[in-house]
């Protein structure tokens, strides 16, 4: 079988590039075409290194079967992959009886070729898509014998990094040709990182889903948060953090109505809501204008960790988190929290102030 070739569960033949009907304007699906062609493109190359490595036919030929299915079943680009969309791929192959050692050949098929991603193409896929590669097979949703020799993942953005860029984006607001998008971009990226959503959760947001005067910040109503695949979306409430209903609201009241009318919230310059493809590129676009090195940059996901991170060093409990961003496990909010160097001495002093604070008041 053909590497660039995948099969549907019926057995019928469809290529990567097929057309793919998105939401908004039509300039997206261009890019949608781009990443089928280029995830095509690497499967072609991994395939060619089992060649040159000396595999048999037959052996090459069963195991890109198995991985081309295990990506259609994916339904994300596998740079774009998580730990929670492996998760969804081996419940399906669960839901279907698979047994768990073809399961776990399932699994590491696509760790073998995301490994290959990391060594031969992650600079290229930072420098095209904006996307820095994490491990997305980890602990909680590896099977037994899966290998787990992966690099490490690269930390999450710190609230100093994090000040840093909004204060670029503050700038360009003040400085812009066009004031609406700079004004976008910066209450965009807010939300993500205050409000720990995912690209398409924010892009699929609309002006009714702010609740502002719900609870005591006021609340998101996130209508089509992640679910897992058949299960339809899951509804959530994120409340608005960190001073984030001021930014909303300054951006509902400001900057929205110089925009075109329509209901979404974050839309492009033709009223049309925007593509999570677009805040990709967008961020992408913005940390080069910043002159970001490349261990300051970030994407969109990493602004989902940096969430989870900073408000777990706070001293926000972790069930909390997993609420906010709408996990299924908290094992895979764990997997979003990657505490800082000095997390152990900080929680050390905090409890020793704590306990002298106590002994004084009590003196």
């Amino acid at each position: 079988m053909p590497p660039s070739i995948l099969w549907r569960e019926e057995g019928v033949p469809v290529g990567r590039g097929d057309l793919r009907v998105v939401q908004g304007a039509a300039a997206p699906a261009a890019s949608v075409l781009d990443c089928d062609a280029f995830e095509a493109a690497c499967v072609d190359a991994f395939v060619a290194s089992w060649s040159a490595r000396g595999f048999s036919p037959v052996f090459i030929e069963n195991a890109t079967g198995v991985l081309e299915r295990f990506l259609v079943l994916l339904a994300v680009p596998a740079w774009e992959a998580g730990p929670e969309d492996v998760d969804e791929v081996v419940a399906q192959l669960v839901a279907r009886g698979m047994a768990a050692s073809t399961r776990r050949g399932y699994v590491q098929a696509f760790k073998d070729f995301h490994r290959f991603l990391v060594v031969r193409k992650a600079a290229e896929i930072q420098a095209t898509f904006g996307v820095v590669l994490d491990d997305p097979v980890d602990e909680f949703n590896a099977s037994r014998h899966v290998g787990n020799d992966s690099p490490a993942s690269k930390a999450p953005p710190t609230p100093e990094r994090m000040e840093e860029f909004f204060s670029f984006l503050r700038g360009r607001v003040a400085t812009a040709r066009k004031f609406a998008p700079a004004g976008r971009d910066y209450a965009l990226f807010r939300t993500l990182y205050h409000g720990g959503l995912r690209a398409d959760e924010a892009a699929s947001l609309e002006l009714a889903d702010l609740h502002f005067e719900r609870g005591p910040f006021g609340k998101i109503h996130v209508r089509f948060g992640k679910g897992t695949r058949g299960s339809g979306p899951r509804p959530r409430w994120v409340p608005m953090l960190d001073h984030l209903d001021l930014v909303l609201r300054w951006f509902v009241d400001d900057i929205r109505p110089k925009m075109a009318d329509s209901k979404a919230l974050f839309c492009d310059e033709g009223g049309g809501p925007i593509h999570r493809g677009t805040i990709r590129n967008r961020l992408r676009f913005l940390l080069e204008l910043e002159g970001a090195q490349d261990e300051q940059r970030f994407s969109p996901h990493g602004l989902r960790h940096a969430c989870a991170t900073h408000n777990y060093e706070r001293g926000v409990d972790l069930v909390a988190i997993q609420q906010m961003l709408g996990h299924w496990h908290v094992g895979t909010t764990m997997r979003y929290v990657t505490p800082s160097a000095t997390f152990i001495e900080d929680a050390y002093r905090r409890a020793l102030s704590d306990t002298l604070g106590e002994l004084e008041g009590q003196s």
